[in-house]
């Protein structure tokens, strides 16, 4: 690519930013058209009262490859997880941890009676299989859904049905676990390798570390500008927003799936959607669970799927009065449940779980309702996914889907189609 070209980027998400910065670092004249106000797309975090509020309930994964390639992770001030969760039920918790990475948990994990002691063998052969696999082989060959792949290993129901469907039900939005097995493969890697963090301040905090470091790289960020179209006639390109046209050598789209899929016109960018709604809540401080910095999982049901003590892992989130906690919801009955009906939910589930405590004081302070939080993604689906190239011309596409839907797969689209512009022109 001359090193005079310009490039147009359509969206400020990670893929966009992580492509604007490499495209900009290659020496193209670089302009990123966002059209909200802020960056970041499903990565965002509001702030208000003190409270750093995600946009639903959000983590990085250390061991990401793409993480600790784009990311500076000291600057972001992270605080981790402890490894593992409580599984609760009525009158009943335990905690199932990693005894690797968390030997004070040991005794708990043995003694916890939500799975057997073969499932606690098998997890462990589980997370040797999946750590001798090498980065570019998941994703690719057979496909089953997560159910599937964990009976063929020998799991008990027991143990898919009390830990597994609510864990990866909030890593997939996808409680019935119909999503592929790759997935659960390389998460699980991910979780064996590292640790799950938030940033101090938020998990807004990654994409404004990204636009730092591509406008510091030379792209121009222009905030609350959509992109309305995109027409492409082989050797350049025209960009329409609110505000004019912008002619350019190249067009990155990056914006979300059906925007995407509008722009240019390809087919096989996935559109159908798995969302979540999580609600925020405060208790005076000194009111925590008890059950460290761990999620709790629903071993009943999806109502809430989980409930995360975020202060307790973050005190940043909360002000010096407060604790903050949040519960997900799945399903597409959840986006229509009123707000007042969701926290009754949550409280009596807490209440249930944990009836030594009271939390007549538990009072919502947001609700997140995030109807495209993923790409829906049954067995097979890697197989369809659009290349960064299918748009044809000089028109590119970053996006989680074109790697899969996740932080990791978001930076590596956009990694991916800067590489695509870079080699092609």
């Amino acid at each position: 690519m001359d090193e005079d070209a310009s490039v147009v980027v359509a969206g400020a998400g990670l893929a966009g930013l992580v492509a604007a910065r490499r495209l900009a670092d290659a020496g193209a004249d670089v302009t990123v058209y966002e059209r909200r106000e802020e960056v970041g797309g499903r990565v965002r975090t509001l702030r208000r009262d003190g409270f750093a509020l995600d946009r639903g309930f959000q983590v990085l994964f250390t061991a990401y490859p793409m993480v600790r390639r784009e990311l500076d992770l000291d600057a972001l001030d992270l605080r981790a997880f402890d490894p593992g969760a409580c599984i609760a039920r009525p009158d009943a918790r335990s905690i199932i941890s990693d005894p690797l990475r968390d030997p004070g948990s040991l005794p708990e994990t043995l003694a916890s009676r939500e799975i057997t002691t073969t499932d606690k063998l098998r997890t462990l052969a589980l997370r040797q299989h999946v750590r001798s696999r090498e980065e570019r082989e998941f994703f690719h060959g057979p496909d089953a859904t997560i159910r599937e792949y964990l009976r063929d290993w020998g799991f008990s129901a027991k143990y898919v049905r009390n830990f597994v469907a609510p864990f990866y039900g909030g890593i997939t939005l996808d409680r019935s676990l119909s999503t592929s097995k790759h997935v659960f493969e390389y998460t699980f890697r991910a979780l064996s390798e590292g640790r799950i963090a938030v940033p101090a301040e938020g998990m807004g905090n990654v994409p404004e570390q990204l636009a730092t470091r591509a406008s510091e790289a030379g792209a121009e960020i222009r905030l609350d500008e959509a992109v309305e179209a995109v027409e492409d006639d082989g050797s350049s390109v025209e960009v329409t927003t609110a505000t004019g046209t912008d002619e350019a050598d190249v067009a990155v789209v990056a914006t979300d799936p059906r925007a995407a899929r509008e722009l240019t016109g390809v087919e096989a960018v996935p559109t159908r959607a798995r969302g979540c709604v999580t609600q925020y809540y405060s208790l005076p401080r000194g009111s925590e669970l008890g059950v460290g910095k761990r999620l709790v999982l629903n071993a009943t049901d999806a109502s809430p799927n989980t409930v995360v003590p975020l202060s307790a892992v973050a005190p940043e989130y909360a002000p010096p009065d407060y604790e903050l906690l949040n519960a997900t919801f799945l399903g597409e009955e959840a986006q229509e449940a009123d707000e007042g009906a969701l926290a009754a939910e949550t409280k009596a589930a807490l209440a249930s779980w944990f009836p030594e405590r009271s939390f007549e004081s538990l009072e919502v302070v947001h609700t997140e309702r995030v109807p495209f939080a993923q790409f829906a993604q049954p067995p097979g689906i890697y197989d369809r996914l659009p290349d960064p190239r299918a748009a044809g011309g000089r028109t590119y596409l970053a996006g989680d889907y074109t790697q899969w839907s996740s932080i990791q797969g978001a930076m590596k689209s956009g990694h991916g189609a800067a590489d695509a512009v870079l080699s092609d022109r």
